[in-house]
């Protein structure tokens, strides 16, 4: 198992990160190798909620499904994601500072197949691809994407 852990600070308000962050929908538009995120479950975006989503690797899609096994709105998501070559437990917290959010990441990685043997490189190539994916977030949330590309409101229970 590896453990992938970081932060970041994004100056948009607290409530507005983590919508958009918690609508697994939206990762497309921030993560260049996410192909597209569907939800697949009723209701509001919440605890119990999953999604299908294709990620780009090596050069094959690999299809994965994201649960999300606590919900706390705008405080914390903590999910589940498995695909046929690993498993993510990880909480995502988000705290209102200042001048904007600081969003941290913690993900135990458990590697299936022939990446068990690679651990240790699961581990600095996923800190180094973490890193990556929510600096654009950061980009696109401070240029207001948020507003061009989501949340989903009626998904989001306890948003106005």
């Amino acid at each position: 198992m590896s453990h992938v852990e970081g932060e970041i600070v994004i100056h948009r308000p607290v409530e507005e990160v983590f919508d958009f962050v918690a609508d697994e929908r939206n990762e497309p538009h921030y993560n260049p190798r996410m192909l597209r995120a569907e939800k697949i479950t009723d209701g509001p975006v919440g605890p119990g909620t999953r999604f299908l989503a294709e990620l780009e690797t090596m050069g094959h899609t690999m299809p994965m499904t994201v649960e999300f096994t606590n919900y706390d709105r705008p405080r914390r998501v903590t999910s589940c994601t498995r695909s046929s070559m690993m498993t993510t437990d990880g909480t995502l917290t988000f705290v209102p500072i200042a001048d904007g959010t600081r969003m941290r990441w913690s993900w135990d990685v458990r590697p299936r197949g022939i990446l068990r043997l690679m651990g240790p490189l699961v581990g600095c190539l996923g800190r180094r691809q973490e890193q990556n994916i929510w600096g654009s977030l950061k980009r696109l949330l401070e240029r207001g994407g948020a507003e061009t590309y989501g949340p989903r409101r009626s998904d989001v229970p306890g948003a106005r």
